[in-house]
């Protein structure tokens, strides 16, 4: 994760605060007054406007990283209200310039002005509709639905009250069925008082997307991947093809292992699984029921946490580690300013946000990653992850200040873990964290373990904006919001209710990014990228391994291409970044196929007999 207060990454936080912007009611065309306005515009207007717009968000983002790391790492009343006005301050001023980035829709421009007034524009994650008042009601909507789910609790059958952590922690560890399905229905009363509201929201963010010239918010979201919004669609529909038949086999041996271990009456072998079995609350990955699923001899033959210890990694030695694998691709060593400003450890004096991230303070040399590091091998491949994202924030530091972010928003998680998966035996071997490198019959746990994280996620990160655009389509109504939702979870993942759901019930604001109006296939993006990015950076060092077991470490040439892509930033559309690595202008999902081919041939065999499909 990372985490800057650049303009690509702040959203943008930006959402509904558009009082004081003074423009007039929209309608879904362009206004008269504002066509007159445009046709007075020039292109060198556009770039003074964008000159201005890029030196203050220069200020801006200093100042805001600046109060925003203070907070993170100094959790009290005085900073949260700190956090609280420099955001709002911050937000002002994102809304202004993307609605006066909308004055120049139909003014001729640069190629280069163009696409950073779309910026601008697209920056908007829930455009207010451009009349005070509904802007204010949608503000306060947003409040209120963030609030909802940020307090929500649920008190269980012996009145325990229970947070979602809590709740989340007893989905990924308990195996009693009865006990699963009552934190399941439990988390799930938060959200039905949500819905009018939700609906409410929708309304007034489709308003304000046409306001700017979209015909629905939907259509917003989408395009702001250098394609026309329909075919991004489609993208992501072909892609999912390529990968499915992956995931039905992945799905028909954890059905057949979830039936034996409850029994096939609560787990019928031609039915969509019961979405409380999974370890999840949401189910959306699996990798907690490993121990349930696991093959027989799935030992890789060496605990990581062990090794470390055995070499005395402390938690310094662990980020040192990390940032060796970078140099040893050519990239320059971190600042010192990183090793003195970053947070290591969980300080024993003050409350800190102890959840990973990556930071950018400055756009220059100010990055610094915060963390409160455990000394276990999970925590060694997050920490490479981590710096994944400093080295991508550097890299692109001297882009003007709007391309300092990501190719697209899957790209900066995508490259994270694009480094992550070269965390493998071969990596581990040649920094002598272990001593033998385990043979191939080892791969299959290796690999399922993996899986049940990625690949399993994949349909889950494609449906959940897939409902959202037909909510703001109209497609989806409110009476069918939730038929709606279990209809693609069950299409897509083969998952099904526990049970019966009331027609009053809101599952899909159970999941925080809905009613926190947070876009969600940048995730379905960043899963398939990583393996494409890893399987072209290992043709580029020349690796001659199986792409599961390959690590680019130490490989100079890797390291060039991979700099050549972060060096662009957002500069050009995703698909010029596309063609640096892999040679080609489109995304390619077979390389998720290529990466998992030695458990997918192992799962056919196991599934041999079964009666597969939902």
């Amino acid at each position: 994760m990372k985490k800057s207060f650049t303009l690509s990454s702040l959203a943008l936080v930006i959402s509904t605060l558009l009082y004081g912007c003074g423009q007039e009611s929209s309608e879904q065309t362009t206004p008269v007054a504002q066509q007159s306005k445009q046709q007075e515009l020039t292109s060198q207007d556009a770039e003074v406007f964008l000159t201005k717009a890029e030196k203050e968000f220069e200020q801006l983002s200093l100042e805001g990283s600046q109060v925003e790391w203070v907070y993170s790492n100094f959790i009290t009343e005085d900073t949260e209200a700190l956090s609280a006005r420099t955001n709002q301050k911050i937000t002002e001023v994102g809304v202004k310039y993307a609605m006066e980035a909308a004055n120049y829709d139909n003014v001729e421009v640069t190629a280069d002005q163009r696409r950073k007034l779309d910026m601008l524009k697209l920056s908007l994650v829930m455009p207010a509709p451009q009349d005070p008042e509904k802007s204010a009601e949608l503000a306060r909507v947003t409040s209120a639905l963030n609030g909802m789910y940020g307090k929500g609790t649920y008190t269980d059958k012996s009145g325990k009250e229970l947070s979602l952590g809590e709740l989340s922690s007893i989905m990924a560890n308990s195996r009693n069925y009865d006990e699963l399905l009552e934190m399941w229905e439990g988390w799930r009363e938060i959200s039905p008082d949500m819905k009018p509201l939700y609906v409410e929201q929708s309304a007034l963010g489709n308003e304000g997307a046409q306001g700017l010239g979209y015909k629905d918010l939907g259509v917003m979201w989408r395009s702001k991947y250098d394609m026309p919004a329909d075919d991004f669609a489609k993208e992501l529909d072909r892609l999912w093809g390529q990968i499915k038949p992956l995931y039905d086999d992945l799905h028909c041996y954890v059905r057949t292992e979830l039936g034996e271990e409850y029994g096939v009456d609560k787990v019928p072998q031609d039915k969509p699984i019961p979405a409380h079995l999974l370890g999840n609350m949401w189910a959306q990955s699996w990798g907690n029921i490993y121990d349930l699923v696991a093959p027989e001899d799935a030992d890789p033959g060496y605990d990581l946490t062990a090794q470390l210890e055995k070499n005395n990694y402390d938690e310094i030695k662990m980020v040192k580690g990390a940032e060796q694998f970078f140099t040893s691709l050519g990239f320059d060593a971190l600042p010192e300013t990183f090793w003195t400003r970053s947070l290591f450890t969980k300080p024993e004096d003050r409350d800190v946000i102890c959840h990973a991230s990556a930071w950018d303070l400055d756009d220059k040399d100010d990055i610094r990653i915060k963390m409160c590091i455990q000394k276990t091998g999970e925590e060694f491949g997050v920490i490479h992850h981590e710096l994944g994202h400093n080295f991508y924030q550097r890299a692109y530091k001297d882009q003007p200040k709007l391309y300092r972010g990501s190719a697209n928003d899957g790209f900066h998680e995508a490259i994270g873990d694009t480094i992550a998966l070269s965390v493998t035996p071969k990596y581990l071997k040649k920094i002598g964290l272990i001593d033998t490198i385990p043979d191939e019959s080892k791969d299959i746990g290796l690999l399922l373990k993996m899986a049940l994280d990625k690949v399993a996620f994949i349909p889950f990160g494609l449906l959940v904006d897939k409902w959202r655009w037909g909510v703001y389509s109209g497609e989806i109504t409110p009476e069918n919001y939730n038929s709606a939702w279990w209809e693609l979870r069950e299409q897509y993942q083969g998952i099904a209710a526990p049970v019966d759901r009331d027609e009053n019930a809101f599952d899909p604001g159970a999941k925080y990014h809905i009613p926190g109006g947070t876009p969600y296939s940048r995730y379905f993006l960043a899963h398939v990228q990583q393996f494409e990015f890893h399987k072209a950076l290992c043709e580029i060092s020349g690796n001659t391994d199986p792409i599961h077991r390959c690590s680019i470490y130490n490989s100079k040439e890797a390291g060039t291409a991979l700099n050549t892509v972060l060096e662009m930033g957002a500069s050009q559309p995703w698909q010029e970044a596309y063609k640096v690595l892999t040679g080609k202008e489109e995304m390619d999902a077979t390389a998720v196929l290529d990466y998992f081919s030695p458990l997918q041939t192992w799962l056919k065999e196991k599934n041999q007999g079964k009666q597969c499909g939902f």
